[in-house]
């Protein structure tokens, strides 16, 4: 890529983020243009669709989500390590309003810009379930689809009532342990 080009690519990268992180992901593209001094055939030159500009801005914090899953299957106990990643997952949906519904969209839809990364990210997610549910610190009822719809649902909750939003998570990732025998089932 000429210089020139690159230095265009890095500002509307710059400003996208910007914008994003102000006003949600469905902010006017052209606004990020006009806002990067560029005008907006330079923009769809470099980024033809929403969707590849946020998975240029992305990719890197989903692999790094793929990591930390990996990091946290070595050095963690299997059920501490899916609440670890829990976390991080829902934190990272929430990295720009209005993500969390673009990302669930993009798993189901194979010609998403964002499907790979997506699935990459849940089969990273899969294998911590996986490993948790076989150790027993994890219900085996759950599939990573459920696990999925858990992260996306305390995301949305995260980002439409933030006030609720560490109760959500704290109930889900106790949920997601093994239901334990009732005291009346023990004493019989």
């Amino acid at each position: 890529m000429r210089a020139d080009a690159r230095r265009n690519y890095e500002r509307l990268l710059t400003e996208a983020k910007v914008a994003f992180e102000k006003d949600g992901i469905h902010t006017s593209l052209d606004d990020i243009a006009r806002q990067a001094g560029l005008g907006n055939a330079t923009l769809y030159r470099h980024f033809p669709t929403r969707e590849s500009l946020l998975e240029t801005l992305l990719r890197d914090s989903l692999k790094e989500l793929g990591s930390t899953a990996d990091a946290l299957m070595a050095s963690q106990p299997p059920g501490l390590a899916v609440a670890t990643w829990v976390r991080a997952a829902v934190a990272h949906a929430t990295t720009y309003r209005g993500l969390v519904n673009l990302l669930m969209d993009s798993l189901k839809d194979q010609a998403s810009e964002l499907h790979n990364a997506c699935t990459s990210m849940q089969s990273s997610g899969a294998q911590l379930l996986a490993r948790a549910q076989q150790a027993g610190e994890v219900r085996g009822d759950i599939t990573a689809g459920h696990l999925f719809t858990l992260i996306a649902s305390t995301a949305w909750a995260t980002e439409h009532a933030p006030e609720e939003a560490p109760q959500v998570l704290t109930v889900v990732i106790d949920g997601l342990r093994p239901p334990r025998e009732s005291a009346g089932a023990r004493s019989r």
